[in-house]
Protein backbone atom coordinates (compact mmCIF):
# COMPACT_ATOMS: atom_id res chain seq x y z
CA UNK A 1 0.00 0.00 0.00
CA UNK A 2 1.97 3.06 -1.35
CA UNK A 3 0.63 6.73 0.69
CA UNK A 4 0.82 9.86 -1.24
CA UNK A 5 1.39 13.31 0.98
CA UNK A 6 -0.71 15.65 -1.25
CA UNK A 7 -1.74 19.39 -1.28
CA UNK A 8 -4.92 20.08 -2.84
CA UNK A 9 -6.21 23.79 -3.65
CA UNK A 10 -8.06 25.99 -5.33
CA UNK A 11 -7.35 29.20 -6.88
CA UNK A 12 -10.36 31.49 -6.18
CA UNK A 13 -9.88 33.07 -9.75
CA UNK A 14 -10.41 30.08 -11.88
CA UNK A 15 -13.36 29.40 -13.32
CA UNK A 16 -13.71 26.89 -10.20
CA UNK A 17 -13.73 29.28 -7.88
CA UNK A 18 -15.61 28.31 -4.35
CA UNK A 19 -18.54 30.77 -4.08
CA UNK A 20 -22.03 31.33 -3.49
CA UNK A 21 -25.18 28.96 -4.77
CA UNK A 22 -24.30 25.88 -3.95
CA UNK A 23 -21.81 23.48 -2.33
CA UNK A 24 -18.71 23.19 -4.73
CA UNK A 25 -17.14 19.65 -4.84
CA UNK A 26 -13.63 20.80 -3.24
CA UNK A 27 -12.20 17.73 -3.39
CA UNK A 28 -13.52 14.24 -4.32
CA UNK A 29 -11.62 10.59 -3.40
CA UNK A 30 -10.13 9.00 -6.64
CA UNK A 31 -11.67 5.20 -7.54
CA UNK A 32 -9.20 2.82 -5.76
CA UNK A 33 -8.04 5.18 -2.96
CA UNK A 34 -8.44 6.12 0.76
CA UNK A 35 -7.74 9.72 2.01
CA UNK A 36 -6.54 10.76 5.59
CA UNK A 37 -7.23 14.51 5.25
CA UNK A 38 -4.71 16.34 7.71
CA UNK A 39 -5.71 19.69 7.62
CA UNK A 40 -7.49 22.54 6.16
CA UNK A 41 -7.38 25.63 6.40
CA UNK A 42 -10.02 28.35 4.63
CA UNK A 43 -9.05 32.53 3.80
CA UNK A 44 -11.53 34.86 3.11
CA UNK A 45 -9.96 36.66 0.40
CA UNK A 46 -12.61 39.48 -0.05
CA UNK A 47 -13.15 43.09 1.85
CA UNK A 48 -15.58 42.27 4.16
CA UNK A 49 -16.67 39.07 6.09
CA UNK A 50 -18.24 36.17 4.69
CA UNK A 51 -19.63 33.11 6.17
CA UNK A 52 -18.93 29.27 4.75
CA UNK A 53 -19.98 25.44 5.05
CA UNK A 54 -18.29 22.79 4.92
CA UNK A 55 -19.57 19.43 4.12
CA UNK A 56 -18.39 15.66 4.26
CA UNK A 57 -20.10 14.03 1.52
CA UNK A 58 -20.23 10.10 2.25
CA UNK A 59 -20.82 8.04 -1.07
CA UNK A 60 -23.36 4.65 -0.78
CA UNK A 61 -21.36 3.37 -3.43
CA UNK A 62 -18.07 2.87 -1.36
CA UNK A 63 -19.15 0.50 0.91
CA UNK A 64 -19.39 2.85 3.45
CA UNK A 65 -22.92 3.36 4.10
CA UNK A 66 -26.25 2.43 2.76
CA UNK A 67 -27.34 5.92 2.00
CA UNK A 68 -25.38 8.86 1.04
CA UNK A 69 -25.00 11.04 4.00
CA UNK A 70 -23.77 14.56 4.32
CA UNK A 71 -22.47 15.76 7.56
CA UNK A 72 -21.28 19.53 8.70
CA UNK A 73 -17.80 20.31 9.43
CA UNK A 74 -18.56 24.06 9.68
CA UNK A 75 -22.35 25.69 9.30
CA UNK A 76 -22.68 29.33 8.51
CA UNK A 77 -19.33 30.04 10.10
CA UNK A 78 -17.90 33.63 9.94
CA UNK A 79 -14.38 34.62 8.38
CA UNK A 80 -13.81 38.13 8.86
CA UNK A 81 -11.69 40.20 6.09
CA UNK A 82 -8.19 38.83 5.18
CA UNK A 83 -8.53 36.62 8.06
CA UNK A 84 -8.02 32.66 7.50
CA UNK A 85 -9.59 29.58 9.57
CA UNK A 86 -8.20 26.58 10.30
CA UNK A 87 -10.65 23.80 10.17
CA UNK A 88 -9.87 20.83 11.62
CA UNK A 89 -7.17 22.12 14.42
CA UNK A 90 -5.51 18.62 14.60
CA UNK A 91 -8.07 16.09 14.21
CA UNK A 92 -8.63 13.78 11.23
CA UNK A 93 -11.06 12.65 8.59
CA UNK A 94 -11.13 9.17 6.93
CA UNK A 95 -12.47 9.61 3.41
CA UNK A 96 -13.25 6.23 1.28
CA UNK A 97 -13.30 6.53 -3.08
CA UNK A 98 -15.87 8.53 -4.22
CA UNK A 99 -16.91 10.74 -0.23
CA UNK A 100 -16.50 14.25 -1.04
CA UNK A 101 -14.94 17.29 0.93
CA UNK A 102 -17.89 20.38 -0.20
CA UNK A 103 -16.95 24.11 0.81
CA UNK A 104 -19.88 26.87 0.12
CA UNK A 105 -19.43 30.65 0.93
CA UNK A 106 -21.87 32.93 1.18
CA UNK A 107 -19.90 35.32 -1.44
CA UNK A 108 -18.86 34.05 -4.68
CA UNK A 109 -15.09 33.57 -5.59
CA UNK A 110 -13.87 34.89 -2.08
CA UNK A 111 -12.73 31.82 -0.23
CA UNK A 112 -9.49 30.63 -0.95
CA UNK A 113 -9.29 26.94 0.66
CA UNK A 114 -5.60 24.61 0.77
CA UNK A 115 -5.75 20.63 2.13
CA UNK A 116 -3.31 18.51 2.84
CA UNK A 117 -3.96 15.13 2.30
CA UNK A 118 -2.54 11.35 2.29
CA UNK A 119 -4.31 9.00 -0.15
CA UNK A 120 -3.70 5.37 0.23
CA UNK A 121 -3.76 3.11 -2.93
Amino acid sequence: MANYFLLHNQATASTNAIGGGAADDFYTVPAGRTTIVLGLMLCNIHTSQITVDVKVHNDAGAGNESSDIVSYLLKGVPIPAGSSLEVLSGNKINLNTLDKIQIQSSVAAKVSATMSIMEQD
